[in-house]
């Protein structure tokens, strides 16, 4: 069976808070949390310390490391979530940094991790590069020009940079593949594209079906058909950087051109 969600990036994650400030309203982290009943879908965005998490020591571990995946690295959580990194690189990790970046964070980590470049992979999400359209479905995240700046950071640092295009929130041809172009330069691995998944329930549980909210995902969903991600895919399928995430796969089927390249992950010396 194919890898999905977080399978397909790393073999292992971590994480070390509950809650995360960046709101997303379809956040899978949030629903999973609600459905469970460990937190009201309005206090998500109050983040909460788990301190034995913080505080626990890493050994070395199988395969990659996604952290965070429940959260994000923000200024007012990385006192918290970077030591929890430096600790899980000082066991000889190799760790994919996800996150919707803040360019004073990017900055931080790689002034203060610069010795554990080689093993870090910078995963920045990046689904449009709409003011509006990101202040809408991320409101208490950064806007696209943070995330650009980021980006340019980490890879001007010489720092292996990655993207991910998922959930896609763009609804035009166009401006993917215009979001694709502008991207690639700064993208030392991979570009990763996916559809919004499971967006009514996710919204649901999140507290946020409103009439507006109802509107948005069905605009997104019926812009976002499966003749467009056919079209889409017909235009990029060939780009050496894009990667179809299993949203995309199920509606276009599995691609011979486009494989995650693990190789940043593995052991020196290693061609497994």
């Amino acid at each position: 069976m194919a890898a999905t969600g977080t399978k397909e990036w790393a073999a292992t994650t971590a994480n070390c808070i509950t809650g995360c400030e960046h709101r997303c309203l379809y956040c899978y982290a949030h629903a999973m949390a609600s459905r469970f009943g460990r937190v009201h879908p309005e206090g998500w965005g109050h983040e909460v310390v788990n301190e034995k998490a913080a505080a626990k020591g890493y050994g070395k571990r199988k395969g990659s490391v996604m952290f965070p995946t429940t959260h994000d690295l923000t200024p007012a959580n990385i006192e918290h979530t970077l030591p929890v990194l430096r600790r899980q690189l000082e066991a000889g990790n190799q760790v994919l940094v996800v996150s919707k970046p803040h360019p004073d964070v990017i900055d931080k980590i790689t002034t203060e991790l610069e010795a554990y470049k080689a093993q870090v992979l910078f995963r920045f999400t990046i689904g449009s590069v709409s003011v509006r359209t990101l202040a809408f479905w991320e409101p208490g995240a950064p806007g696209p020009l943070d995330r650009m700046t980021s980006l340019s950071l980490a890879h001007s640092r010489g720092w292996r940079t990655s993207v991910s295009m998922e959930p896609l929130l763009e609804v035009i041809e166009d401006r993917v593949v215009a979001m694709v172009e502008t991207l690639a330069p700064l993208v030392t691995v991979d570009i990763w594209v996916g559809k919004l998944n499971k967006g009514e329930e996710r919204l649901r549980k999140n507290g946020h079906w409103g009439d507006m909210a109802k509107r948005a995902l069905r605009h997104l969903e019926n812009s976002q058909s499966d003749k467009r991600i056919r079209a889409l895919v017909a235009r990029l399928d060939s780009h050496p950087l894009v990667v179809w995430k299993e949203s995309i796969k199920a509606v276009v089927g599995e691609s011979t051109r486009n494989t995650a390249d693990d190789s940043w992950a593995r052991e020196p010396g290693s061609t497994d």
